[in-house]
């Protein structure tokens, strides 16, 4: 049976997001679907934010510490200087990138690329991180990935802050966050 012809892209370009909570696997899978481009020997260039410097500066990598090369970039500016004879364009931490970066990602998927764009969808108070809310209503396609509440066992959709902090923007990883469910998460005492 043939695929319909959305499923199919062809001779545009088109903006994929990875969503979720910490732990959901996002990385895991920009990094599955960027390898299997590599694989059909597209041309693709992959980008983190310069703030992002938990496991390595030069790739990006997930949790279960698969890790592909990167480009570390300071803006989202950047992207769209160096993508230019690329076909696939792959960007991690989406939400630590500025304003900015909704618009590079429409300029590269206008231009013919594919860009696939995984971060997390919300902060540790449960607030929509921007700017992955509005790179979300503009892609083509939208993937929601869940993790396992550390709690209860539940399908977690939530980043539960462990330490005190009351910046938005902490990066960490297993000592300072945990995935939680609806049931088990709650907003940090700040006071």
């Amino acid at each position: 049976m043939e695929a319909p012809p959305h499923d199919t892209p062809r001779d545009t370009g088109w903006i994929e997001v990875v969503a979720g909570c910490m732990f959901s696997g996002k990385t895991e899978e920009l990094i599955r679907r960027l390898r299997r481009a590599q694989i059909a020997r597209q041309r693709v260039a992959i980008f983190k934010p310069l703030i992002d410097n938990r496991y390595s500066h030069e790739n990006i990598v997930s949790h279960s510490e698969q890790s592909l090369g990167a480009t570390v970039v300071a803006t989202s500016a950047e992207i769209l200087e160096k993508s230019k004879d690329v076909q696939v364009v792959g960007v991690d931490e989406g939400q630590f990138f500025d304003a900015s970066i909704v618009q590079v990602c429409e300029k590269l998927a206008n231009a013919g690329k594919r860009v696939i764009v995984a971060g997390l969808d919300q902060d540790y108070r449960g607030k929509p991180f921007d700017p992955m809310p509005q790179l979300m209503a503009v892609a083509e396609y939208v993937t929601k990935t869940l993790a396992i509440c550390v709690v209860c066992g539940n399908p977690a959709d939530r980043t539960q802050r462990i330490v005190k902090s009351t910046e938005r923007v902490l990066v960490g990883g297993a000592n300072d966050y945990e995935a939680r469910c609806r049931q088990c998460w709650y907003v940090p005492d700040e006071g």
